[in-house]
């Protein structure tokens, strides 16, 4: 069956995208509401009241909201429970510049874009009248309307499945992750409470093209998981005048780079698919304002994909490479003293540096076998307070400072090296067609994808891994449990700012796919989507999935 859906869609697209909703804004809270206000109207939550929530977020620094709504099958007696998810909060609007108050109306910002003669390109699609522009129309308002509109449908249609639909409207995806966190407690709880039997989720989140020339149109299995390896780095202090008297930890930061960002031996592949290399996404020192002293210690971290590599594997991996770096810069130093000495007929010795490369989970270590409990409690009590005290301090800063905190107590203050993890763990999650119920999720939506291929005028191609992080990390766990544990570990924040919530995911561990809105500069100011596939094609090829799931 085929649903002559593009019309609403595409009007209840344009009502999300006029709600402005920037992620750490009261406007997640309230496209929240018109969610809500949305599946309240239905007559199927008049009479259901319990299957409709608006939620708010636990253990958040900010107040927002999900809302997720219900739809239990008549068509027979199954439990099987399928979960539509897609994330509600936008990035910011500053890149609009003088248009920014047209940042969220469809209606006007075309003709104000083409006025900015951005590029044949954009004019072009501008002209085709294929795409709607605004911010979060592509995302993912567009992908959280053809939700909508589906739990609409079969709030109307019960008798046509054989189970049940979630569909999880979260904020908070664009940032620290609250709003799925928040609602895998009412997953667990709607699972005790009506019995369900999760057997996939299915996303809604963006696609795009892979060059100017991809025509294609993309469905992903599973999604790519991404770790953020961190480095602090302790150096050894001089005056500029002295220059080998001291050992810059900034050199040691930008041969840690060097040797890290953009580096082919650090992808991973599984499944014929490989993720792109690290990219350094932060590298500074602490000075405040300018001194002829080098610093005391600075700090770098890497954006760090996985297809099948756990975080134990990716600390290896990062460890290998610090401890190459330290020896490089030893090297180097000891290469450019000597030669400075021949130049200026000075007596050359051997700088006194050696490789000093620790993880947190090993310094910690050492630092409570030297200190004992003392250190222990100190470590633990100063992080709950720092965190008591600034809520919403960043977690990359909460790890620094922390880490700072426990160097104070190291007896040797030689130049040295600690990895950490210091950032919300997005898992990695491979559907391989091992489990039956990964097998029907594959064999569903291949077959859905064959029937609406007739409907598409462009390709639709399945592929391995959603190449972006999204809220369908937390669907399940792909890793070894045991392996995780390096996670905990090493991770600075680990209960006091961060946790990440494996219990709660395993209580859900189903398969992600993500049939997902499709468009162009996702994050720019030309961000737009196709209103064809995504409010058409996208929304009938979830419907037969979901039909052939549940049948």
């Amino acid at each position: 069956m085929y649903l002559n859906c593009l019309e609403e869609v595409k009007e209840i697209t344009k009502e999300l995208v006029k709600v402005p909703s920037i992620v750490k804004s009261n406007g997640e809270t309230n496209c929240a509401k018109k969610i809500y206000e949305f599946y309240d109207n239905l007559l199927y939550f008049n009479k259901n009241k319990e299957y409709l929530l608006f939620q708010k977020t636990e253990n958040d620094e900010i107040k927002r909201h999900n809302v997720l709504a219900l739809v239990r099958g008549t068509k027979g007696n199954s439990n099987k429970t399928i979960i539509l998810m897609g994330h509600l909060d936008t990035v910011g609007v500053d890149d609009f510049g003088t248009i920014k108050e047209y940042a969220f109306d469809p209606d006007k910002l075309p003709k104000l874009l083409k006025e900015l003669n951005l590029g044949e390109e954009i004019d072009k699609d501008i002209d085709s009248l294929e795409y709607m522009f605004g911010r979060g129309a592509l995302d993912m308002k567009s992908g959280v309307a053809g939700h909508m509109y589906l739990i609409k449908y079969f709030s109307e249609h019960p008798e046509e499945l054989n189970g049940n639909i979630i569909a999880l409207a979260e904020c908070d995806e664009e940032d620290n992750s609250h709003g799925i966190i928040s609602a895998l407690k009412i997953f667990k709880e709607w699972k005790e409470k009506y019995n369900l039997e999760y057997i996939a989720a299915i996303n809604a989140d963006y696609s795009t093209p892979y060059h100017e020339k991809d025509e294609n149109r993309y469905v992903y299995f599973g999604t790519i998981g991404k770790l953020l390896p961190s480095f602090y780095v302790t150096g050894k202090e001089t005056h500029v005048g002295q220059a080998f008297g001291g050992l810059d930890p900034n050199l040691l930061v930008a041969e840690l780079t060097r040797l890290i960002e953009l580096n082919p031996e650090l992808c991973d592949e599984s499944q014929g698919e490989v993720t792109v290399p690290p990219m350094s996404l932060k590298q500074s020192d602490f000075k405040e304002g300018y001194t002829v002293q080098t610093a005391l210690a600075a700090y770098s971290y890497y954006n760090f994909f996985t297809h099948s590599m756990s975080p134990k594997d990716v600390m290896v991996k990062v460890k290998e490479k610090a401890i190459e770096a330290f020896d490089n810069v030893i090297k180097y130093t000891n290469d450019c003293y000597k030669k400075y000495c021949d130049m200026g007929g000075h007596i050359y010795t051997k700088l006194p540096w050696k490789t000093r490369v620790y993880t947190w989970e090993e310094f910690y270590k050492e630092l409570a076998c030297v200190n004992g409990n003392e250190f222990e409690e100190y470590i633990k009590n100063f992080s709950k307070e720092l965190n008591e005290k600034y809520p919403s301090m960043d977690l990359r800063d909460f790890s620094v400072k922390v880490i700072n905190e426990a160097w104070k107590w190291a007896k040797d203050k030689s130049p040295a090296m600690i990895i950490y993890y210091s950032s919300t763990f997005s898992a990695r999650i491979e559907v391989t067609g091992k489990t039956e119920i990964e097998k029907q999720l594959l064999k569903s939506v291949k077959e859905s994808i064959d029937f609406i291929q007739d409907y598409s005028d462009k390709p639709i191609v399945t592929k391995m891994f959603y190449p972006y992080i999204s809220d369908s990390s937390f669907m399940k766990i792909s890793d070894d449990i045991e392996e995780l544990k390096s996670l905990e570990k090493n991770m600075p924040a680990w209960g006091n700012k961060y946790i990440h919530p494996i219990k709660e995911v395993l209580e859900i561990n189903v398969p992600v796919v993500n049939i997902g809105t499709f468009g162009k500069d996702g994050h720019k100011i030309t961000e737009r989507v196709h209103m064809k596939y995504t409010f058409e094609n996208v929304t009938n090829i979830t419907y037969n999935t979901i039909k052939k799931l549940l049948i």
